[in-house]
């Protein structure tokens, strides 16, 4: 089993509008100087919130990638030139954006609000000549199931109305509620990502707390120990996609 722990502190640092928005990011673009590069079909992971009042991310074009934000606290609005309105999304809520040949967009995070913004490559190649969509879905959309002191939420993948074309991706979350393990079944042709929402977890030696980020490759069982509430967030992905990636092609 290979294991990377990227500590919290170890993440690039973002701000928007003069500290209105602060990031950190487990994944961050060359400039931003983070530890951590694009791997498999995942090119960017942010962690965005808003420490004190509300704030807006003006219009601004993407291409190619898919964009997907998951509000883990308060809410937001978002418009981009698809739909043409602003909608309002709220904890547990995801969007995805298939930039396609373009699509502009902007982000309102609400007061005390966070999300995940996450970029997915799903072979830029071909997705740069199709047209943009765009769905959003709410957080009672999505499957959960519950065992024992386990709750699991199927975000994407099997078991899930959410489309996302990047080849292999299954998101999901993990609540355990109190003191005990949390034993998943991996498959060694696939990179599993984590991120610690809230608690701890014990991964062997490996003590993962809230903010860290986990990569796990070469695995088929993998355990995590909490001692008291702790929440997970899973994105499975090809250890090798079948195509060459963004990164691949212009960052190397």
């Amino acid at each position: 089993m290979n294991i990377q722990l990227i500590k919290k502190e170890e993440q690039a640092d973002g701000n928007f509008n003069n500290g209105e928005i602060l990031e950190k990011k487990p994944i961050g673009f060359p400039q931003d100087g983070g530890k951590n590069k694009p791997y498999s079909n995942l090119f960017y992971w942010a962690h965005a919130w808003t420490p004190y009042s509300k704030s807006t991310i003006g219009l601004h074009p993407h291409q190619g990638f898919e964009i997907c934000s998951f509000v883990l606290k308060g809410s937001i609005n978002h418009f981009d030139t698809k739909q043409d309105k602003w909608i309002s999304l709220k904890k547990g809520d995801v969007q995805i954006i298939r930039a396609g040949n373009g699509i502009s967009h902007a982000e309102e995070l609400n007061e005390k609000s966070e999300i995940f913004q996450i970029w997915f490559d799903p072979n830029i190649q071909l997705s740069i000549t199709q047209e943009a969509t765009y769905n959003d879905y709410k957080s009672d959309d999505f499957k959960v199931i519950e065992s024992d002191n386990i709750k699991i939420k199927k975000i994407a993948g099997i078991d899930s109305p959410m489309k996302i074309f990047s080849e292999g991706i299954e998101i999901n979350s993990y609540e355990v509620s109190n003191k005990g393990q949390l034993n998943l079944k991996l498959k060694n042709d696939s990179v599993y990502s984590y991120f610690i929402l809230e608690g701890e977890a014990k991964i062997e030696k490996n003590i993962a707390n809230e903010g860290d980020f986990i990569i796990i490759s070469n695995c088929n069982d993998l355990s995590f120990s909490v001692n008291s509430m702790t929440k997970i967030f899973e994105i499975k992905s090809p250890l090798r996609p079948s195509y060459a990636t963004y990164s691949e092609r212009f960052m190397n």
